[in-house]
């Protein structure tokens, strides 16, 4: 599986100019459905691991010559955020046992349902306050290739040194045993993955970790808390830019690339969960350092970047 991530930019750069002939006649500012295709491919396979979805789908835009125009880019980044709902829809169908015992604890049925969903709730308004005031700068000053490529570097080198400082640990507290400050904690530790390159899904895991939690209950609080960080993101770019996303781009394309997301994000869960039972975060940690370096020789040698 990630090999399958890792090749992707790279194939994209041989493909480059199949891409471009299959463009619509107005130009590169058009979604095909290749590229649609391909962006709900990358969008799905990295969603859920720490490696960045927004570094990823930044570069493959680039890659593949889409945009252009106002009107596009705006387009193309309601895009890369509405196809989010493959991928939450896949947390909904793999996690849902979990999310009914969080409706049941909504409800007053079930005591752990409540406690986790408090944690979530817990965890995502720090974001969600500190992502609406901080939303405009970052997008106007760490969207471009070399503050991506170069939080893909420092995200590896962190996975590598708390790998072996033994912060990755199997052990810790489950799941329901949660507490509201070490919720609180991951939530603010979470508006740090607004730098597009540094991966909500490892800081999140990184910060469940260091309060105290086991791994396996770090990614699962990482893909509870992304279902509901992601949704808000989802539904407030829909609302600014929905209505340009269907002007530019048409209906299909777009729905294409929701269902690719949803069917490559259920495979890059259970591949990450799976992986995770017997191993620890490294191959991230190399695999962000190598496709950090990579972004960074693409940009200084070529003009694809």
């Amino acid at each position: 599986m990630l090999a399958a991530v890792t090749g992707i930019p790279f194939l994209l750069v041989c493909i480059q100019s199949t891409a471009y002939g299959l463009q619509a006649d107005e130009g590169s500012t058009k979604l095909t459905l290749f590229s649609a295709v391909v962006l709900g491919l990358v969008e799905g396979l990295t969603e859920y691991l720490p490696v960045s979805s927004t570094g990823h789908l930044l570069i493959t835009n680039k890659l593949l010559g889409l945009g252009g125009t106002e009107a596009s880019d705006s387009a193309l980044e309601t895009y890369a955020i509405a196809i989010q709902i493959g991928a939450i829809a896949a947390v909904l169908v793999l996690y849902q046992a979990r999310i009914r015992q969080m409706l049941d604890g909504l409800l007053g049925r079930s005591e752990d349902g409540r406690k986790v969903l408090l944690a979530v709730l817990g965890a995502f308004i720090p974001t969600a306050i500190i992502g609406l005031v901080l939303r405009g700068p970052v997008r106007d000053n760490l969207f471009g290739v070399p503050p991506i490529a170069g939080a893909w570097i420092v995200g590896g080198i962190a996975i590598l040194v708390l790998t072996r400082s033994g912060v990755m640990k199997q052990t810790g507290t489950e799941l329901i045993n949660i507490s509201l400050q070490q919720a609180v904690l991951i939530g603010l530790a979470q508006s740090l993955a607004l730098w597009p390159g540094t991966s909500r899904s490892l800081i999140t895991i990184i910060a469940a970790l260091v309060v105290g939690m086991s791994l396996a209950a770090a990614v699962e609080f990482s893909f509870l808390l992304g279902l509901i960080t992601l949704s808000a993101a989802t539904a407030l770019s829909i609302l600014d830019g929905g209505d340009e996303l269907i002007d530019q781009f048409g209906y299909l394309n777009p729905a294409v690339g929701m269902i690719v997301a949803f069917i490559s994000a259920l495979a890059s869960i259970k591949w990450m969960v799976s992986w995770l039972q017997e191993k620890n975060l490294d191959v991230f940690g190399y695999y962000r350092i190598a496709i950090g370096i990579a972004a960074f020789l693409l940009l200084g040698f070529t003009n694809v970047l």
